[in-house]
C-alpha cells in the first residue's frame, strides 16, 4: 500500500492543549509537539494531514503547525466520544485510502537510522491491510494499551500475524489468550500508538458509533483482524505519553540526550540531582 494521507487526533479534552506546549529538539530548535508529529509525518512520505481538534481550537492549531499549513486540514470533533469517534471524523478526508493515525499527545524517538513512522510505513509498503505498531510489553503495563495475539511472519525480523485484540487485558486473560511465540515469559505485544489502517476499519466504526458511548478504536481493529489480513510490527524506538505525569519532561529529556547538547544535559542532571539529594 501507498501511505499518503495522516489523521492525527487531538480533539480530547487534554489534547486540546498539550499539542500546542513547545520542545526544544535535538538539533536545538524549539516548536510545539504538533511540529514534531507533521515533522515525522512529511519527512516519511505522506502527503497531507487531517487534524481532529474540539471546537474553538482551531486558530491555536493553525499558529502551532508551523510551515506545514499549506498540508494540514482541520476537522471538528463536535464532543468528545472517544478515540475511535475521532478517526471516524476524518472519513471524508480518508476516503477509500489506506491512512496513518497518530495521537496529538504522543512523541516518538527513533533507535534506528529511519524515524518511527517510516520503520511502520515500510512495512505497510508491502500489506494490504491494516498495520499497527507495536512493542514487547511488560505485563505490569498491560492496564495502559490495547495488546494483540499474533504469530511471526516466516522471513521478516519483527513482523507479525495478528489473530487477535483485547483493550487494557488483565493478565490472567493476557497469559489465557494473547502469548506470541518467541517473547519472554510476561511480556505481550502491546500498541506503539501508530497505525497504517484501511477504509473496512472505518465502516467498523461507522457500524459501532451510537450517540448514547464513546467509541472506542480497539473493537473495531478486533474486528479487521477477524475479517482481513492484519499485521503488527515492532517499531525500534521509544514514545511519549506526555499525557502522563511527567510525560513532557521525559520528552524533553529524551530529545535532548539523543541531541548534540547530551554530555552538557547529562552533566546538569548529575549536578542538579546532588543538589537536591535529601
Amino acid at each position: 500500500m501507498k501511505i499518503k494521507k495522516a489523521v492525527i487526533t487531538a480533539a480530547g479534552p487534554t489534547q486540546q492543549h498539550l499539542p500546542l506546549q513547545t520542545l526544544v529538539s535535538p538539533n536545538g530548535t524549539t516548536k510545539t509537539v504538533v511540529a514534531f508529529i507533521l515533522d515525522e509525518i512529511f519527512a516519511s512520505g505522506i502527503e497531507s494531514a487531517a487534524i481532529v481538534i474540539a471546537p474553538g481550537t482551531e486558530q491555536a492549531f493553525s499558529s502551532a503547525v508551523a510551515n506545514h499549513l499549506d498540508k494540514v486540514i482541520f476537522i471538528e470533533q463536535a464532543a468528545p466520544k472517544g478515540y475511535g469517534h475521532a478517526i471516524l471524523c476524518a472519513r471524508d478526508f480518508t476516503g477509500d485510502d489506506p491512512f496513518l493515525v497518530m495521537m496529538g499527545d504522543h512523541l516518538y524517538l527513533s533507535f534506528a537510522k529511519e524515524s518511527c513512522v517510516r520503520q511502520l510505513l515500510n512495512f505497510a509498503s508491502q500489506a494490504n491491510g491494516p498495520v499497527s505498531a507495536v512493542q514487547p510489553t511488560h505485563e505490569s503495563k498491560l492496564p495502559f494499551y490495547g495488546t494483540v495475539a499474533a504469530s511471526p511472519v516466516g522471513g521478516t525480523q519483527g513482523l507479525y500475524d495478528v489473530s487477535h485484540i483485547i483493550e487494557k487485558p488483565t493478565p490472567t486473560i493476557a497469559e489465557q489468550e494473547l502469548i506470541v511465540p518467541g517473547l519472554r515469559s510476561g511480556s505481550y505485544l502491546c500498541f506503539f500508538g501508530i497505525h497504517v489502517l484501511t477504509a473496512p476499519v472505518m465502516e467498523y466504526l461507522d457500524q459501532a458509533f451510537t450517540e448514547k458511548a464513546d467509541l472506542p478504536l480497539t473493537p473495531s481493529l478486533a474486528a479487521a483482524a477477524k475479517s482481513e489480513k492484519y499485521l503488527a510490527c515492532e517499531i525500534e524506538g521509544l514514545r511519549f505519553n506526555i499525557e502522563e505525569s511527567y510525560g513532557l519532561l521525559r520528552a524533553q529529556l529524551g530529545m535532548a540526550l539523543s541531541g548534540e547538547g547530551r554530555d552538557e544535559v547529562m552533566g546538569y542532571m548529575i549536578e542538579l540531582i546532588a543538589a537536591t539529594r535529601s
